[in-house]
């Protein structure tokens, strides 16, 4: 199975070293990636896929990865893509904690990222381009697609939004049974195993973690650190933009109110997770690897074994809950589809992603100089946002190499 997945994991590897711009970014390159070079997905099973993944809990875009490898086979190489997409960051971001104490943090906004972000836009708008060709097509989903861009808008960022539009937006595209009629699948077993599995877990490790803290166990901080890690990953939605706050609040604002009940509790320092926070944004692949610097800022005064156990905790404990709940939910998703209300569903939420996109586009956007008309920066902004899009609508030129060509132009200018 390894041999014959074997160009697809090298496209994953490609991937996860080059998807730089964050979560929004991320499905741009996907699209380009794993639908136009290489027809691993469609169209419709890449949109479906991701706007499932926004009503769960996790990293959205790698549930999306790990869909697209479960559904090339099964499983064990949904588990393989699920690696090669994280382990590049979180060895990145797990490395800098070691590194942290020696690199001088005024230098590290260097300017080779800085045409990242105008890329990113680009390869959002190329989504929104591809999807709106595909979801948006008749009057109730233009509807829902502009009442879905402007809420995103004014709302970005907070956790509640995508997933309460997507759920209105499928409830909204129901209201007519005269489209998409039904269709008879045959239910598919459910397995529960991984659903109890993360149960399990959960509750074993607040238990564990509140009897080590009780009983002042010696070392324990690996346990706490698992139990933060797995419940933030359990428990947070809108991507690394909600998860970053939280981790702020567990491990810096938190420790201050308790340290002197539980003296041994996990903290790192505000000045640290800033950086940490600022980092992750230019190494390319899941905000999420942010957990293992975290897990090695968790242990680092251990020793330097005790750090590396911290960055490889920090990295399963944020991945692990995603995981495990996207591969069960995932079939549930698929029993479910056999009725012609989740169809009629689909066409809804999908119009609501692309609202989600366009919205996100523009928010993107407000933060790139485009007002000094005399700036080069300015120019090269401009030109990098369009070029990106028009790279990606009509040539084969891969993402890597578009990427590699912002990192130029931010190394030249």
């Amino acid at each position: 199975m390894l041999l014959r997945h074997l160009p697809f994991l090298r496209a994953v590897f490609l991937h996860s070293v080059t998807a730089f711009g964050g979560p929004q970014a991320h499905i741009g390159m996907m699209i380009k990636t794993f639908v136009k070079q290489k027809p691993y997905v469609t169209e419709d099973e890449i949109i479906e896929y991701n706007a499932f993944c926004q009503l769960l809990p996790g990293a959205s875009s790698t549930q999306t990865i790990t869909l697209i490898g479960y559904k090339r086979g099964g499983v064990p190489l949904a588990v393989l893509t699920l690696l090669v997409w994280i382990l590049p960051a979180c060895f990145i971001m797990g490395s800098f904690s070691f590194l942290f104490q020696y690199i001088d943090r005024s230098h590290l906004g260097t300017d080779i990222f800085k045409f990242i972000v105008p890329m990113a836009v680009g390869f959002l708008a190329y989504a929104s381009y591809i999807t709106f060709s595909i979801a948006i097509k008749n009057t109730i989903t233009w509807i829902i697609m502009i009442v879905g861009t402007i809420i995103t808008y004014f709302l970005f960022g907070q956790s509640w939004v995508i997933p309460t539009l997507i759920l209105a937006g499928g409830i909204a595209t129901n209201f007519s049974r005269t489209r998409i009629p039904q269709t008879e699948r045959k239910p598919r077993k459910i397995k529960w195993w991984n659903f109890w599995l993360f149960g399990i877990i959960f509750i074993a490790a607040g238990i564990i973690s509140e009897t080590a803290r009780k009983n002042d166990w010696p070392d324990r901080k690996p346990i706490n650190l698992f139990e933060n890690t797995y419940r933030m990953g359990s428990l947070v939605f809108g991507g690394g933009q909600v998860l970053i706050p939280m981790m702020y609040e567990q491990w810096s604002v938190r420790p201050e109110t308790v340290k002197d009940k539980n003296p041994d509790v996990i903290q790192i320092d505000e000045e640290s997770l800033y950086t940490g926070m600022g980092v992750v944004r230019a190494v390319p692949g899941p905000v999420f690897s942010i957990a293992s610097f975290t897990g090695g800022m968790a242990l680092k005064d251990m020793g330097t074994e005790m750090q590396i156990l911290g960055c490889i905790i920090g990295m399963v404990a944020i991945f692990l809950p995603s995981a495990l709940l996207v591969l069960f939910f995932f079939p549930i998703w698929n029993n479910l589809k056999k009725y012609a209300a989740v169809y009629r569903s689909l066409e809804g939420i999908n119009a609501v992603v692309v609202g989600i996109m366009i919205a996100s586009t523009f928010y993107i956007m407000k933060d790139i100089s485009l007002s000094d008309v005399n700036s080069v920066s300015t120019f090269i902004n401009i030109i990098t946002m369009l070029g990106t899009f028009l790279l990606l609508s009509f040539t084969r030129i891969s993402p890597p190499l578009i990427v590699m060509a912002c990192l130029a132009l931010g190394f030249i200018f």
